[in-house]
C-alpha cells in the first residue's frame, strides 16, 4: 500500500508571506493542527515548510511576539521533510522515525503538494491490517475444525 492511497488530499495550505494570525484562523476554521507552507507558481504548490499549533505558542505567543506581523516564513521549520506519494507504508514509517517528525506532506512525481500524512494514519492503517492478518488466523482455524469433522 502506498501512502498516496492513505494520505489527506485536502492539505491546509499558507504561503510563506501569511500572517500566524491568518494561519491561526484556518487551523481554526479547517479543525486541523498544522499548515503547509508552499511557494505558489502558475501551476504548482511546492511544499516549502510546515507550522503547527505548537509552532504557533512556543514560537510567537509565549515570547510576545506580534502575530499580525509574524509570517509562517519566519517560523516555519527550517528543514522540510517530505514523503512521495508512491512510498511504502513502511518507509514512510522510517523517514518518521528517523527525522523525528509526526506529520509529512506528501509530494506527488514533480514536487508538488499531494497531501499530508500523520502517524495517526498510519497507525490506523496499520492497525487495520495487524487485524486483517487476526483474522486469517481465526479463519485457518474454522477451517482447520471443519476439514477434521
Amino acid at each position: 500500500m502506498t501512502i498516496g492511497r492513505i494520505c489527506n488530499r485536502e492539505v491546509v495550505s499558507a504561503a510563506r508571506d501569511t500572517t500566524v494570525q491568518a494561519a491561526a484562523k484556518l487551523m481554526r476554521h479547517f479543525h486541523v493542527g498544522t499548515v503547509v507552507v508552499v511557494d505558489i507558481g502558475d501551476d504548482s504548490r511546492v511544499p516549502v515548510g510546515i507550522v503547527t499549533d505548537r509552532d504557533i505558542v512556543i514560537e510567537v505567543c509565549a515570547v510576545d511576539l506580534n502575530q499580525n506581523v509574524i509570517t509562517v516564513g519566519d517560523i516555519m521549520a527550517p528543514e522540510l521533510v517530505t514523503v512521495r506519494e508512491d512510498e511504502g507504508l513502511l518507509q514512510t514509517v522510517e523517514i518518521m522515525r528517523y527525522k523525528g517528525v509526526r506529520r509529512l506532506p506528501v509530494v506527488d512525481k514533480n514536487g508538488n503538494l499531494a497531501g499530508i500524512v500523520s502517524i495517526d494514519d498510519l497507525f490506523e492503517t496499520l492497525t487495520e491490517q495487524m487485524a486483517e492478518m487476526a483474522r486469517i488466523l481465526g479463519r485457518e482455524r474454522e477451517q482447520e475444525v471443519q476439514n477434521r469433522r
